[in-house]
């Protein structure tokens, strides 16, 4: 994990499911990561079959020069990663498994952004586990940032943090489309798949 947002929002998650799957959302406390919440979102399955933003901070809303509230989070990427991303979320939901997405962000101008997200799973307040919580940080901060917005996303990396209490990241991959291939993921689940997604060792280090 590159980005420090990411690193407190996934210790943070850790700390509050214990030694369950996932936390509900009314376990999550705003107070405890107040500095990180601009940076924060929650997405959640629609009854459309959609995923979408339910809240969304102020940065993550900047970097895209649009309030997110409502929108669906596919369209934030590139046309053709709108579809794989979607069932990554999905899966991280349906899994209970958190993913890193590495991507790439591009503005109108030209300008390119690297940025990292977390999408770790969370319950409504019934149990159901139809809900993410999620950060979005960008790696380095030029000058245009938050001043330019980016128009999409392009996915150029996923990882699996290890979910086992007090182990920040597991390994890394790089991905490319069209392959399924079986992953390693945290708590002994050990034959999940990642069906729109190619993973290749060696990818960035987190």
């Amino acid at each position: 994990m590159r980005s420090r947002t990411t690193m407190e929002l996934f210790q943070y998650w850790n700390a509050v499911r214990g030694d369950r799957d996932l936390p509900r959302r009314d376990e999550i406390d705003p107070a405890h990561i107040r500095s990180l919440l601009p940076d924060l979102f929650i997405l959640q399955r629609q009854t459309n079959g959609g995923i979408g933003f339910r809240l969304a901070g102020t940065r993550v809303c900047a970097l895209f020069g649009r309030e997110l509230r409502d929108r669906q989070f596919a369209d934030l990427w590139l046309a053709s990663d709108a579809d794989g991303i979607a069932r990554t979320a999905d899966q991280v939901m349906t899994q209970l498994t958190p993913v890193l997405l590495y991507a790439s962000g591009a503005a109108e101008s030209g300008e390119e952004l690297d940025v990292e997200l977390l999408l770790a799973p969370l319950a409504s307040p019934d149990g159901t586990n139809d809900r993410l919580l999620g950060a979005l940080s960008a790696l380095s901060h030029p000058a245009w940032l938050h001043m330019t917005p980016l128009m999409r996303l392009v996915a150029t990396g996923l990882s699996l943090p290890d979910a086992s209490r007090n182990s920040p990241l597991d390994r890394s991959y790089e991905i490319s489309t069209g392959a399924k291939v079986g992953v390693a993921g945290g708590r002994g689940r050990d034959n999940r798949r990642v069906p729109h997604l190619r993973i290749l060792e060696g990818g960035k280090s987190g």
